[in-house]
């Protein structure tokens, strides 16, 4: 059924309509007002938030975070870290440079025989890289039970961590077996985070922490180029200049940490440790599952 409006209101539409327009533009473009909450100020000073409700928990940071920098938030579970999340990168969105990275749970009990998926281990490693490196300004997320996990050492992470650039020179046999030290598994076609293939002077790797894998095609001892491709297809695609390989698990097997290992296993436990496969797998150097 049509509305007539007489020509007097027309004008008085014309007019509220013009107030919703200019106030959906304000909110659209203006970030959101920040409430003035109390922060700490050193160690040990607490500070409790009441009244807040919804998505304010998530603004109420967002604040402290523009303030102050760098803030970890220790949530409840994965998924309210996840909600929380999504909500610091809305109400951070007009500050690209105040990065909200999550460092997910390995989703995995004491005890099980495997250990977690690669993708998990991806974005753990990658988000604590960007943390010991400093390029972290935002927010870090961290779940409850991730924060009871011990982590591992900083210098161990970016010590286990090198650069591949064009023009390179590189000794293919060396960097296999860097590959292999690193924790990544020698497989005939990659597939997901931690392969890696070598056929002739092509080598792909699917690297801890990037979302595509990356064909390194040499011309005798020198990196000739450097291709992401798709795992599916195998076709190769955009071409990169330099890569950064991080360590395949959080877990290293250097000769000190096997040193380590063996002697807090006869610490802590009894009988003869040449009888658990655990024990004789990371002696000879191997990651067996579940190691996390």
């Amino acid at each position: 059924m049509p509305i007539c409006i007489e020509p007097p209101l027309q004008a008085v539409v014309a007019q509220v309509t013009a107030d919703i327009t200019l106030k959906s533009q304000r909110y659209v473009s203006q970030p959101a007002k920040i409430p003035s909450l109390p922060s700490p100020t050193g160690p040990g000073d607490i500070k409790r938030w009441s009244g807040l409700s919804g998505s304010a928990h998530g603004l109420a940071i967002a604040g402290l975070i523009r303030e102050r920098g760098l803030c970890v938030v220790i949530t409840a579970d994965a998924l309210s870290g996840q909600r929380l999340a999504d909500e610091l990168a809305f109400f951070l969105g007009d500050r690209p440079e105040l990065t909200v990275a999550h460092l997910p749970d390995w989703e995995t009990l004491p005890y099980d025989q495997f250990s977690p998926y690669q993708d998990i281990i991806s974005e753990r490693l990658s988000t604590l890289v960007a943390l010991a490196e400093g390029a972290l300004k935002g927010a870090l997320i961290v779940p409850v039970t991730t924060a009871l996990h011990r982590l591992m050492p900083a210098t161990q992470l970016l010590g286990t961590s090198f650069l591949l650039e064009v023009g390179q020179k590189m000794d293919p046999s060396a960097f296999r077996r860097r590959l292999e030290k690193a924790g990544y598994g020698c497989v005939n076609q990659v597939l997901e985070h931690g392969d890696f293939a070598v056929r002739g002077a092509l080598i792909d790797v699917y690297p801890m922490g990037s979302n595509e894998p990356v064909r390194i095609d040499l011309f005798d001892d020198e990196i000739d180029s450097l291709r992401l491709f798709d795992p599916e297809t195998q076709r190769s695609g955009d071409v990169i200049e330099r890569l950064h390989l991080l360590p395949a698990r959080e877990c290293p097997l250097d000769e000190d940490a096997i040193t380590r290992f063996r002697h807090n296993w006869r610490q802590r436990f009894e009988g003869r440790a040449s009888d658990c496969p655990v024990y004789k797998d990371v002696s000879a150097g191997m990651a067996p599952a579940g190691i996390e």
